[in-house]
Parts: C-alpha cells; structure tokens; sequence
C-alpha cells in the first residue's frame, strides 16, 4: 500500500529527497573491465559481451538494410502512421529551439560573433531488456537531425533470436538513423566512444539506460560528450480537492511500472483525496502486467503527502526537482510560474505523463534525481557547439592596447602582454 503522510508528522525534507543510485564497487570494476576490452580488442569484445548479456552469438554487429525493411513492413499501417505523427510533433517543437550565429559590429574596426556548428557524429543509446522503447529512438534522433548532425548511431541489445525490436527499427526508419549496431550495456557505450571497425567514434552519446550504461557514460565523459546520468524515472503529481482519484492514480503507476526504482509521488492538499488515490493505486495494481515491478516501486519509492496549501505544495516540488511535474488542479498556469526545478510539466486533468512520452512533441529525455534543479531536457542544444569570433583592425587594437598589456602584467602574465605591445613596437620607436 502506498505511504501517507501529513506535512506536520514527517520531515518532508527527508523523505522527499532524492538521491542518485548509489554504483557498487562491483559495478565501477566491472564497466571498468568492459570499457578497457573494448578499447583494447574493439569488434572481438563486443561480440563477446552481445554472447554473454544477450545470449545470443552473431557474425555481425550492424543491421542491415534488409532487416530493417522487414521489420519495417512487420509493423501495422496504423502504428507507422502513429510514429509518423509523432516525429512530426516533435520535429516542430524542436525546430523551435534552433540558435542562429550572430554578428555584432557595434565599434569601429571591432567585429565579434558567435557561429554555430553541429557535432559530426551522435551515439544514440537505445534500452532493452524488460522493455524496448521506440519513443526514445524519435526523442533522440529528432533534435540531433535538425541541429545538422551528419552521422546518428543507434546501439541497442538484440534479442535471443538476434533480432531488433522492430518497433524500434521501424522508429530508426521513420526518424532517419543513419546505421543501428546489435549491442547493449557498457559494452555499446565504449564501442561508441573509442569506435571499433564496425562502430564509429561519435562526438557525443545520449540515451538512457541501466546501472551499467549510466556508470559507462560518466566514465567515458571527456573522452566524448554526453547528455546526461539518468536515473531511475519519476512522477510527482501536485493536486487539489477537485482531481479525479482514479486518473491520478494511473498517471502515478504510469512511471511505477518503469522500475523497481522508480518514484511516484502524490502531493495534495485534500487528506480525502489521499486515501481515495491510495485505494485506487491499489486497485489498479491488480491489474497491471507490470504489477511486479509497479508494486515494488510503490511500496518502496511511492508517497502521497498531504499539505495545506497547494503554494506549499509547489514548495515540496520545487526541493524534489522531479523529472516529471503533474499539476492536476483547475488553474494549472496559476501555478507554472511558481515552479522553479522539474524536467517537463503536464499542466491541468487532461494531461497525463505518457502524452509527452509519446506524442506531444518535447523531448521525454529528462533530468532525474533532483538534477532538473541545474540541467534541461534533451534539445537542439545539446548536439551543437558554440565557436565565438573576434575580429580588429590594427586601429581598434591601437586604442585598447595599453589595457590589455596592463591587465595582462597584473595576473603575472608578461608574455600575454607582449603579444599586444609587439605589434607596435616600431612605431613607439619613430
């Protein structure tokens, strides 16, 4: 049964904090072990970890052309037409976050600017196991094609039959990859950061994963870029006295049955809303087939807390920072501007969490475990760089030398200051 706690019994600080999973010494070693075999051995080593975590032994790494338009054709017309629909809702919304270079010629001789330049390659981190997700392939590979990237990689584990997804494939096709490796694990991630003859290096690698690839990403991290640590998922849902029990209650399951370690919080200011939003979660779990890992992830992650007000509530939220923020309340934009920390917000009763997951057009790759107080969802942004230029002529830099070469002597920096002073030398001599 899912906790509930008044704001006056329990430290709210407490038990609302959120905190990264921890990574064992055994997990650091054995990504350790994984990246370095990679590195040393490149195909021969990723072969070997798809055998050993996948079980399944391959002549080759990549999919083909072939397979993919098998899979592509094995997928009902209505779900392409769905996909389809949705990579144009989140080509739009994306299209709107695109930088523009800019020039400022503001001073005589002076020009300054700023340009922008795609990263060449992307990796692109597909998850398997006890789901597939053909949303993230398109929450991927959107943004990365319209800030310019030339080559998108997509690593995700096969199946025992040696077979994608094809879900995903068929995303992969609607979305535009430009090739799909067959692996998994910490394994994908080193081939995509050091590269092996099948698989490119890339610039940067996103996509989430388990314990392993989270733990693989960060130790890679400089080597090549990455876009986040993501966490196990999480839901909070702020609500007031006026919120329907029962859709609540699924909106909270929706990311319960992500993970064992998922979160799923209820924060309200009605203590009858409470119960009937326990009650629900409970009914509602008997008839999951995720009701395993739903129940775990209520019973040890899960929490209705109930406040006096709903600014108290925002209050809460705010320290949690969560990936995803419900207000299911009647003035939802009353209260967006309170909110400071949260990686995407479903605003009012009619907006449940699996609507930006799949369809409505921002990106579902979110901050988690209280990172939204200092990061963003994935965008345009993170798969470009930002060069500034600086132009003078021998006039402009005449008129702002003698400051240069004194705040240069200042931090100690004499070589610093001679660059500038060098180039006049003969005329202070005439």
């Amino acid at each position: 049964m899912i906790r509930i706690y008044n704001s006056n019994e329990v430290d709210i600080d407490r038990i609302l904090s959120r905190e990264q999973e921890s990574v064992s010494a055994g997990v650091e070693r054995a990504v350790d072990e994984i990246i370095e075999n990679v590195r040393q051995n490149g195909d021969a080593a990723v072969l070997s970890y798809v055998e050993k975590f996948d079980g399944v032994k391959l002549d080759s790494l990549k999919v083909t052309e072939e397979e993919i338009e098998e899979a592509y054709a094995f997928m009902d017309a209505d779900f392409i037409r769905t996909l389809e629909l949705a990579y144009e809702n989140i080509y739009a919304f994306h299209e709107k976050q695109v930088r523009k270079d800019f020039v400022v010629n503001e001073r005589e001789g002076v020009v300054l600017g700023q340009k922008i330049t795609p990263v060449e390659k992307a990796g692109l981190y597909v998850p398997g196991g006890t789901a597939s997700y053909p949303s993230s392939v398109l929450m991927d590979i959107v943004p990365a094609k319209i800030a310019g990237v030339s080559e998108i990689v997509i690593t995700t584990p096969p199946g025992k039959d040696g077979k994608i997804n094809p879900a995903i494939l068929a995303a992969a096709k609607v979305a535009g990859a430009t090739s799909i490796f067959k692996t998994g694990g910490a394994g994908a991630i080193a081939a995509l950061a050091y590269g092996t003859k099948s698989i490119p290096k890339v610039d940067k690698i996103v996509g989430p994963g388990n314990i392993f690839v989270a733990t693989a990403k960060r130790k890679v991290f400089g080597l090549v870029s990455i876009d986040m640590i993501a966490g196990p998922s999480e839901i909070l849902v702020i609500a007031d006295d006026t919120a329907n029990p029962k859709f609540v209650a699924a909106d909270l399951l929706s990311q319960a049955e992500h993970d064992k370690l998922s979160s799923a919080v209820l924060v309200c200011t009605s203590a009858s809303l409470a119960e009937r939003v326990a009650e629900e979660v409970e009914a509602q779990l008997q008839t999951l087939p995720r009701q395993e890992i739903a129940r775990a992830s209520i019973e040890n992650n899960g929490m209705i807390v109930v406040m006096n007000t709903l600014a108290e509530a925002v209050e809460v939220s705010n320290k949690i920072a969560p990936e995803h923020l419900e207000l299911c309340v009647d003035e939802p934009f009353g209260l967006l501007n309170s909110v400071k920390n949260a990686g995407s917000i479903f605003l009012g009763k009619n907006v449940p969490e699996a609507l930006g997951d799949y369809f409505a057009g921002p990106n579902h790759t979110l901050p988690t475990a209280g990172t939204a107080r200092f990061s963003s969802p994935l965008s345009v942004d993170d798969f470009i760089k930002k060069s500034s230029f600086i132009y003078y002529t021998k006039d402009a830099l005449r008129e702002v030398k003698d400051r240069v070469v004194d705040f240069a002597g200042r931090e100690g920096l004499h070589a610093h200051g001679r660059s500038i002073s060098v180039r006049f030398e003969n005329e202070e001599k005439e």
